[in-house]
């Protein structure tokens, strides 16, 4: 964990932004996969671990606003526990280690909390995205479970967006660390590639990859030859000469920080011309994407800037036609480019989701678009320094959405359609990098993972 002043300025700061009542956070419990005792890998809440720093099951935390003070609620773990798992710190040890002094049993919290809420005291918390802490919250604050969500409180999310969506450099530190173990795990996989192979070998060593460096995947690896499916999940096609293999992959640094890093290769070790053509439109759109990042600007800008390069490419090759600009407008790309260029991330790959897409990635001053494609955008509002974002845009090839917008002859002034028939089993290509906002541009965080037709070649054939 980072240092105690860390997490005590965080909450600090929270109570300056709710300005008044009770803060309840609930940390996540162990979530078995087929018994108690045999769960699944153990991951604790983002906000939970920004806020309070403990990363173990069975711990809330309660902050008292007007109060000033800060609680840590868990029981401490009893000698049968140790039989099993070793010596562990007491609740009041952890407590020290985030700057609590107050901890106690759970029973306490729900003492302070009865005590409040007969007080007509506010007792503020965010939206559960699972049951167990849903039905929790629900029991402690006398709430029926299905009105849970509708109670928690906007104005902690806002205050906790406002926080977390600003990455201090020793966060971006703990990206670096994510971003060194993708680095290896995409090195390796490079290597691999091959016709013959099926997918799940390159995804198993790609996992153990990050288990050798005492990480996780931040996500469930995205690795297949048809990459025309956005999160395509399933590694069991085997891979042939002239396929694509587009691989969407992170891992968490010690402190659960993320990376996410897409790179697409020729499984042969050499793009043909035609997966040349629109590789480099794809790595084009990148760069240009990139190079747009600096404060002040509406991501949405720099992903509308990157669908008409998509545009322009796929025009110039013969698959889109007419005024590029107005193929963007009204949106013909998105049968190309279905998705956002990109995201927050941060303690989470796709930071805060939790909280809402719209809490974090839109604002008062930018409404989400109801266009196809461009509705997918995750984060449209005005880049600030030290925000980190990845970009990652994409050209595919689906052929059930090739033949709806055929057969209901969409934007026929703009797409090619006859000449799409052959493209039908090219799949898709997909880029992507982390990115940093500085104070007056931007940081490409990582070591550099090839990405240029000839050094993907160059490697692969090595």
């Amino acid at each position: 964990m980072f240092d105690s002043k860390i997490y005590v300025e965080r909450r600090k700061q929270l109570k300056k932004d709710v300005k008044s009542g009770l803060i309840l956070m609930s940390g996540n419990n162990e979530s078995p996969m087929n018994y108690p005792a045999n769960p699944y890998h153990y991951r604790q809440d983002s906000n939970f671990l920004y806020f309070f720093g403990i990363d173990k099951p069975g711990f809330a935390g309660l902050i008292d606003i007007d109060g000033d003070k800060d609680y840590l609620f868990g029981y401490d773990f009893t000698i049968d526990d140790i039989i099993w798992m070793g010596p562990q710190p007491t609740v009041k040890e952890l407590g020290a280690q985030v700057g609590i002094a107050e901890t106690d049993e759970p029973g306490k919290l729900e003492e302070i909390l009865t005590h409040a809420i007969a007080q007509g005291r506010k007792v503020h918390y965010l939206p559960p995205y699972r049951a167990e802490n849903l039905m929790e919250i629900g029991r402690l604050l006398g709430l029926a479970n299905n009105v849970v969500k509708q109670y928690s409180s906007l104005e902690l999310v806002k205050a906790v967006v406002k926080q977390r969506e600003i990455k201090s450099s020793a966060e971006v530190a703990e990206m670096e660390k994510a971003l060194d173990i993708s680095f290896h795990m995409y090195e390796q996989a490079m290597k691999l590639v091959k016709p013959g192979k099926v997918e799940r070998e390159i995804w198993g060593i790609m996992e153990g990859i990050a288990a050798t460096y005492g990480s996780q995947v931040s996500f469930p690896i995205i690795l297949s030859v048809h990459g025309e499916t956005l999160h395509n999940h399933y590694h069991g096609n085997t891979m042939k000469e002239g396929d694509l293999l587009v691989i969407d992959s992170g891992a968490e640094s010690p402190l659960h920080y993320a990376s996410d890093i897409t790179r697409t290769f020729p499984v042969s070790g050499k793009f043909t011309a035609e997966q040349k053509d629109i590789y480099e439109i794809v790595l084009k759109a990148q760069n240009i994407a990139i190079e747009a990042i600096k404060p002040g600007i509406l991501n949405k800008e720099i992903h509308l800037k990157t669908a008409t390069v998509i545009a322009q490419g796929l025009k110039d090759v013969g698959l889109m036609k007419g005024d590029v600009q107005a193929a963007v407008a009204q949106g013909a790309h998105a049968l190309f480019f279905p998705h956002g260029l990109g995201h927050m991330i941060g303690l989470d790959v796709h930071d805060m989701e939790d909280l809402g897409e719209n809490n974090v990635g839109y604002d008062q001053t930018i409404a989400r678009s109801d266009q196809f494609g461009l509705a997918y955008l995750r984060l449209a509002k005005e880049l600030k320094p030290n925000f980190v974002l990845t970009v990652e845009p994409g050209i595919y090839f689906i052929p059930a959405l090739i033949d709806k917008w055929k057969a209901e002859k969409n934007h026929l002034d703009f797409i090619e359609y006859e000449k799409l028939e052959k493209f039908k089993t090219f799949g898709g290509i997909r880029i992507e990098d982390d990115v940093l906002v500085t104070g007056d541009s931007y940081k490409v965080l990582g070591k550099a993972i090839p990405k240029t037709v000839d050094d993907i070649e160059k490697i692969m054939g090595e």
